[in-house]
């Protein structure tokens, strides 16, 4: 009986955490009624069990305060059969449709997915557009984080993929998802590195758009 709460307990915090993408000791605690100790106990057996890993959090003072995510072994243990259902379309795809064809469809998802949080975010600028574009990954238990590169872009890290099933199949899939990322902040979206081709994470370098002045105009003026 004590073993089947235990391991009840320990997938009420896996549950908690792929709901709200991190979670810290006293967000469990508090979500279950348990002491720190009792959690740490907890999130100690699905470390090593390698469904959860944590970070240190920034500015907290004694003993360091960790948030803790799921891995991707965790994020597996759930259903998404509508990763495998997005790889056989695309698949059907690029074998029915021309490569411009093609390219225009996977184009054309990003504008879509972007469409309902544009009226939102297009009245932000700079660093609140980048941090509520983040918070948009956030709503689809996408673990990100945004910092400034120390000029006037930003880097926007991404521990977990909601397309990884298709990505892993498809390289459009990231493509798709890099302008997609780039029109939900207003800027130009360059991805550096992705979980789909073996990587810790996402990454994404963000640089303000570039308006280029028509040719001649300088010396016209």
């Amino acid at each position: 009986m004590a073993g089947g709460t235990m391991q009840a307990t320990r997938q009420r915090i896996l549950d908690f955490l792929r709901q709200h993408s991190e979670g810290n000791v006293r967000d469990l605690g508090a979500h279950l009624s348990l002491t720190p100790t009792g959690v740490r106990q907890h999130l100690a057996v699905l470390d090593r069990e390698g469904l959860v890993v944590s970070r240190e959090l920034r500015g907290s003072v004694g003993r360091p305060a960790l948030a803790y995510r799921l891995t991707a072994t965790a994020e597996a243990l759930y259903p998404k059969s509508y990763g495998e259902l997005a790889s056989a379309l695309l698949e059907s795809a690029r074998a029915t449709l021309p490569d411009e064809a093609y390219q225009q469809l996977v184009a054309g998802a990003a504008v879509v997915l972007a469409a309902p949080h544009l009226p939102v975010l297009a009245t932000l600028e700079g660093v609140a557009r980048v941090e509520a574009a983040c918070g948009v990954l956030r709503s689809q238990d996408v673990v990100a984080t945004c910092e400034t590169d120390g000029a006037d872009g930003f880097v926007v890290t991404e521990r977990t993929c909601p397309f990884r099933d298709a990505a892993s199949h498809h390289a459009s899939v990231c493509s798709m998802h890099e302008d997609l990322f780039g029109r939900l902040a207003g800027m130009q979206a360059t991805l550096m590195s992705t979980l789909a081709s073996g990587a810790d994470r996402c990454v994404y370098h963000l640089v303000p758009q570039r308006v280029l002045a028509p040719t001649g105009s300088e010396q016209s003026s």
